[in-house]
């Protein structure tokens, strides 16, 4: 027979039980929100006016050659 002997291994994990957490930095992140989300509303219409604006034009090139024409005044 084997002779088998069983060890533990204890690790010690230090658990933070308080949050250096400010008002200032959630008032941060809340803001970096709002901005983001705007963002995201401007970028999507922005995308609706270029494709109101392909769509009345007939396409991408009369776009195009309309805006030229707006530019110079031709």
């Amino acid at each position: 027979m084997s002779d088998t002997t069983l060890t533990k291994l204890r690790t010690q994990t230090k658990v933070q039980d308080k949050s250096k957490t400010t008002v200032s930095a959630e008032v941060d992140k809340v803001i970096i929100g709002s901005i983001a989300a705007f963002t995201g509303v401007v970028g999507l219409w922005s995308v609706a006016c270029l494709m109101s604006a392909l769509f009345q034009a007939g396409g991408p090139l009369n776009l195009a050659a309309g805006y030229f024409k707006a530019l110079t005044g031709m």
